[in-house]
């Protein structure tokens, strides 16, 4: 194996220490011209001298020639490495003279060719998915399953994208551990690093002049600064993901919404600071087939008052005789509007240990009619914990506002 060095003109400083990622799956997100596919590039050319076989794809094959397969290519030419490559264009390979290790190039339109696709030596130690939001979900399981088999190499899944949408099920699967504000996040099996264009340092002025002035504000969440993109049909938009202070500011707040078989039992744990007009959210309880005895003892820890939908009259007796200090909220006309205007007016930070509200912040949506018009009622699902919140700071919400709300205030 040649001896390499990657010198500081090769790679961006804050892809050096990921050279020896070894997490299975690893995520490299953010905004465009951050270095991403560069960066990969180079690592798979590297790993390819050590022995590592990967398998390099997109969702359609025919992009592949003017995007990863080009960046390879240009990465081996960077390095100087051409002698220790044999490259066929006709097949898509690359194969590493020194020990017969490859990159495969495929699309994921043709499922079956990936399905028997294998390297000339060896076992697929590496998958890289590009644009990997493109690809459906159920392509990334197939995906999975190929690596597999006995190799020196631990197996890694890459995935390189934009975060056009915060609905996509890559941010379902994996997000669940990110905290906003950080670059970095790993847990277990994952790893996840975030990057924008500050992070090139080999972009032009005029390159980056062009990212720091675009106009449309969706583009320039997510291809400027990198964050994920937002549906315009999304409700709430005004939430964070935080570790939480030492001391959480404001006074505590519980909310619970009943379920059992279809649909989850929703409670969270709260704190509302009203002079910042900050809801904290601290803990969350999400969990179907919860007998009103299992809940009280998972309740049994939270002391003090807990707000419940008054739909369920029985099952607030039943906990308030189990030590539970459970009421029912007042529902006036138009209470769901109302309490949805007042959240969308709150800054909510929800601590990292909270991934089912976050998927159904990320989530909850207007109705639309057949024309697609936007309708001034939410979807009626996946809303568990957000109503378990509403109920929870339903007496903080001035009640004035459920007749006076208008379309423009509810974002409409």
């Amino acid at each position: 194996m040649p001896r390499i060095t990657l010198r500081g003109s090769c790679l961006n400083r804050v892809y050096r220490p990921h050279l020896q990622n070894l997490h299975r799956y690893q995520i490299y997100f953010g905004g465009a011209g951050s270095g991403k596919s560069v960066f990969l590039a180079t690592r798979c050319v590297v790993d390819t001298l050590t022995g590592r076989n990967t398998l390099i794809v997109r969702n359609v094959a025919r992009t592949l020639r003017h995007s990863c397969w080009n960046e390879v290519n240009k990465a081996i030419s960077r390095l100087g490495l051409q002698r220790f490559f044999t490259v066929s264009k006709t097949d898509m390979t690359i194969t590493a003279r020194n020990n017969g290790a490859q990159m495969i190039f495929a699309g994921l339109d043709d499922v079956e060719k990936i399905k028997s696709m294998t390297p000339r030596r060896g076992v697929l130690t590496d998958i890289w998915i590009e644009e990997a939001t493109e690809c459906a979900y159920a392509a990334f399981k197939q995906l999975d399953k190929r690596l597999r088999g006995p190799s020196a190499h631990p197996k890694r899944l890459t995935l390189s994208f934009n975060p056009v949408s915060q609905g996509h099920w890559i941010c379902r699967e994996f997000f669940s551990i990110w905290q906003d504000g950080k670059p970095y996040a790993e847990n277990g099996a994952v790893s996840i690093l975030k990057t924008t264009y500050r992070d090139n340092r080999f972009l032009t002025d005029e390159d980056r002049a062009a990212l720091e002035n675009e106009k449309d504000p969706y583009f320039y969440q997510v291809y400027t600064l990198g964050n994920w993109g937002v549906d315009g049909d999304v409700i709430f938009t005004n939430w964070r993901v935080e570790a939480l202070p030492e001391t959480v500011p404001g006074d505590r707040r519980m909310g619970l919404d009943f379920g059992f078989a279809a649909d989850p039992c929703g409670f969270v744990l709260a704190q509302y600071d009203r002079k910042r007009r900050q809801v904290w959210v601290l803990e969350e309880l999400y969990e179907k087939g919860l007998t009103n005895l299992a809940l009280a003892r998972r309740l049994a820890p939270f002391k003090g008052e807990i707000a419940c939908d008054s739909a369920e009259p029985k099952s607030i007796a039943e906990l308030r005789a189990m030590g539970v200090a459970a009421y029912a909220v007042k529902k006036g006309p138009d209470s769901v509007l109302h309490g949805i205007q007042w959240l969308r007016q709150q800054e909510i930070i929800l601590s990292p240990v909270c991934p089912h509200l976050r998927e159904e912040l990320s989530n909850y949506q207007w109705q639309k009619d057949a024309d697609g018009r936007v309708l001034r009622r939410p979807r009626d699902r996946d809303n568990h914990l957000i109503d378990a919140l509403r109920y929870a700071l339903s007496g903080d919400m001035d009640a004035r506002f459920a007749f006076t709300a208008s379309k423009q205030s509810l974002g409409l």
